[in-house]
């Protein structure tokens, strides 16, 4: 990698009044379990967010991607409206380079090396962490921009409490969802179910370059998911948990084509039946006063079935299986050190014939976290070993130091790395594609600097980072395209948060600049595709007795839809403001409604795939006391 100086200036000038995000709201102080993979880190150096359970319904969000939308260097692309493909990007970096856990085990398709975050069901979701920057010296491959894990809805108050919700909107959106949870003695649980459709959107806007392939028809989606969690705590100490989340889908899309060469038409009436799984068993136990031990093991699938012309077209399948040792050694009172072993397979089946359809990786990791007076250390090392590629060593170093009780600067360093996917590697070859078994994985190495702050009238923070990335994976060519590690690019930025109350509102808000460069010598100095410079986002909240009332603006700087940068690929910025309102009938049931995009406002994050307009959704919710 080449070196280069961190940002250190970006921080001077800045304004005393920084913006924030509304799932730090009060929270910065709050234990991150997926920074450290620790439930209790002597320190706190790591740039996270955490949306709550009550964040969620507050919100009434209608999907994971756009309750991820609202944090600071957090950006959404999606091919249309609900339930369609959607890719979710942190600091500027692709999806491709951010890991997702569901419950600590590792999500999406092995093929794609994408995550289908649209499709995991918000109405079985208890909280949601997100960490900014590299974890691969914790967590191994993917994580170069950053980490985002799930955890579902797990019980708590004594007793059996039953919940539910029904909602209902435009376009022909209803949902549902109904479980129980509760505890008993040293054991807890939860089981839910929830389910949703909707009409849709027409995803795919004409274009006056291939009238033909215009498919004016309404692309709907469905949804139907499960959930078990439990646990039980052992007069010993040794606690056991597991949970199973299983999600099916089926999402009309577009994907009509006309050929002028033979007449005719195909593509039509696409659409595909997905499903997501995650299977998580854990133990956890003290072999002495200062050692804890971790055991967890993990199974996730993520399968897709596509048909088109009223026939099957393809099929996609991932699963994985995972195994996890970690050991936490308390040193002192505030020091920690961990020593841990991550092993996964991969298994591929697809209706195309690949090459390698399984592959395995090993990994080995040590962290060490320590607090001294006012100065905080974390510190961390890895190597994994791919049965592809072969060994790759990452690694970590942050520093905080507190100014005076209400003040903290933070630094850090990281490095981190992607493997290559199945198709980046061994997609079937044929006249118009084919994978490459000598593309090697993608590296990265990053800076950041931070300082926040924790006062009477509320909190704030801001960081400032550079991340370079090497060996980046195109497919390029023609007759076939291929895969090959020719780009580079270098991302900038500052991301500064705000959470206060002012005049009874509460106010939330964050402001990210972006500087994401292209540093491919074919285009030097253009912006990454589909990346925007700025992105602005408000919440506001405020209760009046049994009624509640909110507002949320997000705003969005132009960006290209191709890495040329050419004009005609440019989409223009556009804002969206959206309402909420909520009557609790009494302390057990509640009554929403939200107006999404009250403006009306229409925009692309793809060129050529539309956005909804506004509409507006009723959700009644119960919750036993």
């Amino acid at each position: 990698m080449r070196n280069s100086l961190p940002l250190a200036v970006v921080l001077l000038g800045l304004p005393s009044c920084v913006l924030a995000d509304h799932g730090d709201a009060l929270l910065l102080g709050q234990q991150v379990i997926t920074a450290s993979r620790t439930g209790h880190s002597p320190v706190s150096i790591a740039s996270s967010s955490l949306i709550t359970r009550d964040d969620i319904e507050r919100q009434q969000a209608g999907s994971v991607p756009e309750l991820l939308q609202r944090l600071a260097g957090v950006s959404v692309t999606s091919n249309g409206g609900r339930g369609k493909s959607t890719s979710v990007s942190i600091r500027g970096t692709s999806d491709k380079h951010v890991l997702v856990l569901i419950d600590g085990v590792r999500v999406g398709s092995a093929t794609s090396g994408s995550a289908a975050l649209q499709s995991i069901p918000v109405e079985q979701i208890e909280r949601i962490e997100i960490v900014r920057g590299p974890r691969s010296s914790l967590y191994g491959s993917e994580a170069m921009g950053g980490v985002i894990q799930i955890f579902t809805r797990r019980g708590g108050a004594a007793g059996f409490k039953p919940y539910f919700s029904v909602g209902a909107g435009s376009r022909s959106s209803y949902s549902g969802s109904a479980g129980v949870a509760g505890s008993h003695g040293n054991g807890w649980f939860n089981l839910g179910v929830a389910s949703e459709s909707t009409d849709g959107i027409n995803a795919r806007a004409y274009r006056s370059s291939a009238p033909r392939a215009y498919e004016p028809d309404a692309d709907g989606y469905r949804e139907l998911s499960g959930l078990l969690r439990a646990g039980y705590r052992f007069d010993n100490g040794l606690e056991l948990d597991g949970s199973w989340l299983q999600s099916e889908n089926h999402s009309d899309f577009d994907s009509r084509s006309y050929s002028e060469k033979t007449g005719r038409t195909s593509g039509t009436y696409a659409y595909g039946d997905g499903s997501l799984q995650a299977l998580s068993g854990r133990a956890r136990f003290s072999p002495q006063a200062f050692w804890d031990v971790t055991l967890q093991a993990g199974h996730s699938e993520d399968l897709g079935d596509n048909f088109q012309d009223g026939r099957f077209y393809s099929r996609f399948d991932t699963r994985r299986d995972s195994f996890n040792w970690q050991n936490d050694f308390h040193l002192a009172e505030a020091q920690v050190l961990s020593i841990g072993m991550d092993y996964q397979t991969d298994r591929i089946d697809s209706s195309d014939s690949y090459l390698k359809d399984s592959r395995y990786n090993r990994g080995y990791f040590v962290q060490y976290q320590a607090a001294f007076g006012r100065h905080g250390v974390q510190a961390g090392l890895r190597r994994d070993k791919d049965e592809f590629f072969g060994s790759h060593d990452t690694g970590s170093l942050g520093y905080s130091f507190d100014l005076s009780d209400a003040l903290t600067l933070t630094a850090a360093y990281g490095t981190a790395y992607r493997a290559p996917t199945f198709n980046d590697l061994y997609y079937p070859a044929s006249s118009s594609t084919a994978g490459n078994p000598d593309v090697q994985p993608e590296e990265s190495e990053s800076y950041e600097l931070g300082i926040r702050g924790s006062h009477g009238w509320g909190e704030w923070s801001v960081n400032a980072y550079e991340n370079q990335i090497e060996d980046l994976i195109v497919w390029a060519g023609t007759s076939p395209m291929r895969p090959e590690n020719v780009d580079v690019a270098r991302i900038r930025g500052i991301e500064t948060r705000v959470a206060t109350v002012l005049a009874g509102w509460e106010l939330a808000a964050n402001l990210t600049f972006m500087d994401p460069q292209d540093r491919s010598k074919a285009n030097h100095g253009h912006l990454l595709q589909r990346r925007a410079k700025r992105q602005f986002n408000l919440d506001l909240d405020r209760q009046f007795g049994a009624v509640g009332l909110g507002a949320s603006l997000y705003a969005a700087s132009e960006r290209f839809d191709k890495a040329s940068n050419a004009e005609s690929t440019r989409m223009p910025g556009y804002a969206l403001v959206d309402l909420r309102s909520e009557y609790r009938l009494d302390e057990a049931w509640r009554l929403q409604v939200k107006l999404a995009n009250l403006f009306d406002r229409d925009y692309e994050t793809i060129q050529t795939y539309e956005q909804p307009g506004r509409a507006v959704y009723f959700t009644l919710r119960y919750q036993a006391l």
